[in-house]
């Protein structure tokens, strides 16, 4: 089954209990048969993986089982221009292609719905980029019980601290040391930074040294889109049993869609997505603001609709923990900005969503970043202890039976 179809990722590390950020802590105790690698190993390598989605919690993973997956990088792109002006070239130079009326309103609930996939408006969506993600193989499924099962197995095992946030990150010729908020430090020999690419552009992550100009020109470079939710839970179903209810209008902002859960998990849900400057509108909403903004289109498509019996609002881009939902590609894009990104700074090495190439703004992209991060920083790490490639195999064997320490922000 594809996660294609379901590319919030920053969904997956929101849990009632707020559960946002993790910190991993990965003690790597590396014995070897042979006598010679043995004297070059003088000290155990340790890795600090900091980040709270799947791309966090894959890495770390992999560093304990030595799973891996690669990445490719797009290729040069030039001469862009938002996807919004392309449309209108096209109706300009072929005026007898121009829609009117019902016409129109139908494409301009299609715009709607490019601008909630990539979360952000479609005069800043980039016309080279926004079809550039490799399609998955297999047909669409929803995730009813979310992606905290996945979670869950792929944590467990690692030894969970909870109550942290990472305030700096000090590298040093021999190591790296984490600080948080609450003074507590951390050292290892390397680091691999999973936090959402939201959290590094607002820069509440102090490096020190500074990084590197091409890092943080990639950091900037990169677009971060915002697209909130709005779930109702209603006593009733009065909506007809389709996966989605569209609202067409004369604008992509006129429009709007609901996605029913009901269809799928047999609770009278429906929850309306919102995306770019209108998801940031919602954002200075109160709750019940939102939710009243919302019931007056859906009552327009259906009258006799009823008022919810509970609901609950996302917020990401003012969330400390995420500013923004996910990457999307912007205008301009350069065509190295995601190699850039995900290389290493040193022993930082950076990984999620915005990292990956082919499937960026996804789970399964940030999955993958994950373990290509990871299986870059083993082969570093083992090539730094001296360790040769005809034995490294062996030697991360033993790596499997380690035990991982979390620390994640509740």
């Amino acid at each position: 089954m594809s996660c294609y179809a379901h590319r919030r990722c920053t969904d997956i590390a929101r849990r009632q209990d707020g559960l946002l950020v993790f910190v991993f802590f990965i003690s790597i105790p590396i014995r070897l048969l042979l006598p010679t690698i043995e004297r070059r190993c003088t000290s155990p390598p340790s890795v600090i993986v900091i980040g709270g989605g799947i791309s966090g919690v894959a890495a770390a993973r992999a560093l304990s089982n030595s799973s891996f997956k690669t990445m490719k990088v797009r290729d040069e792109q030039e001469h862009d221009m938002p996807l919004l002006q392309a449309i209108a070239i096209v109706f300009e130079r072929n005026p007898s292609l121009k829609l009117e009326g019902l016409d129109d309103q139908v494409l301009q609930w299609c715009v709607c719905r490019l601008e909630a996939w990539f979360a952000a408006d479609a005069d800043e969506i980039s016309l080279k980029n926004w079809d550039q993600e490799r399609l998955l193989t297999g047909g669409h499924g929803l995730m009813i019980n979310g992606y905290y099962p996945v979670i869950q197995a792929l944590a467990q095992g690692l030894d969970i601290r909870l109550n942290q946030r990472v305030s700096k990150i000090n590298r040093q010729y021999n190591g790296v040391v984490v600080s948080t908020e609450d003074g507590t430090n951390y050292f290892a020999d390397a680091c691999i930074i999973t936090v959402p690419l939201g959290v590094l552009k607002a820069k509440v992550i102090k490096f020190e040294p500074e990084l590197p100009s091409w890092k943080t020109s990639a950091i900037e470079d990169l677009g971060v889109g915002i697209e909130n939710k709005i779930a109702m839970h209603f006593d009733r179903v009065f909506w007809p049993n389709v996966e989605v209810l569209g609202m067409v209008g004369p604008t992509p902002k006129a429009c709007g869609y609901f996605l029913n859960l009901h269809k799928a998990t047999g609770n009278p849900v429906l929850v309306f997505m919102a995306a770019g400057r209108f998801a940031q509108e919602v954002e200075k909403l109160s709750d019940k603001e939102a939710v009243g903004l919302v019931m007056s289109h859906l009552k327009k498509m259906l009258p006799g609709a009823t008022e919810p019996t509970q609901y609950l609002v996302s917020r990401w881009g003012s969330d400390p923990n995420s500013f923004g939902s996910y990457s999307c590609d912007m205008v301009g894009k350069p065509a190295d900005v995601c190699e850039r990104f995900s290389a290493p700074v040193d022993n930082l090495y950076f990984a999620g969503e915005a990292a990956s190439a082919d499937h960026s703004g996804s789970v399964h992209g940030a999955y993958s970043s994950g373990l290509a991060a990871a299986e870059e920083c083993r082969k570093r790490l083992l090539k730094q202890k001296g360790v040769p490639d005809l034995v490294q195999v062996a030697a991360w064997e033993e790596v499997a039976g380690t035990v991982a320490l979390q620390i994640c922000r509740t």
